[in-house]
């Protein structure tokens, strides 16, 4: 195996997801954050490969071992926006493997496949107390959104 603190983004083989990715999928994910979401992931993953009818979900291997994934979907036309857009909904790195650019690989290679389409944006949505994801998102070029993101607590509202 190769020194993995050495790996560069190039060296990361990335590849689209499948169907059959679903368990490796889950392990990453609930390795990452301390839970299992099975039927979230499965869901996620069922829209990603068929609502737009273009794959643009990713893992991320070494050693023939899936070790990151990303999860997104090609929207034509949503909350209003007129151009094409993608939303990421997942991003996925193994504990063992952050800091060694799988995440960096995963991200280049969508953006490669939706410029090729031309696509030329990109949305996702991470929590404002998660430092490293944020640094991460910021790093990698993204910016703060022209739109407010809203929650209802349904239960504090009733009245």
């Amino acid at each position: 195996m190769k020194d993995l603190d050495t790996v560069a983004r190039d060296q990361v083989l990335v590849r689209n997801v499948h169907e059959g990715d679903l368990d490796a999928l889950v392990s990453i994910d609930a390795a990452a954050a301390g839970r299992r979401r099975e039927r979230f992931l499965q869901k996620k993953l069922s829209q990603a490969l068929t609502d737009t009818g273009i794959a643009m979900s990713l893992g991320a291997e070494f050693d023939g071992h899936l070790v990151g994934f990303l999860l997104a979907r090609v929207y034509y036309g949503e909350f209003g926006v007129m151009e094409p857009s993608a939303v990421m909904d997942v991003l996925g790195v193994h504990p063992d493997y952050r800091g060694r650019h799988v995440a960096a690989a995963l991200v280049d290679q969508l953006r490669t496949n939706l410029l090729g389409l031309g696509i030329s944006t990109l949305q996702t949505e991470v929590r404002w107390d998660n430092p490293d994801l944020l640094s991460f998102f910021q790093h990698e070029g993204f910016t703060i959104a022209p739109r407010i993101c809203l929650d209802l607590d349904l239960a504090r509202t009733r009245t």
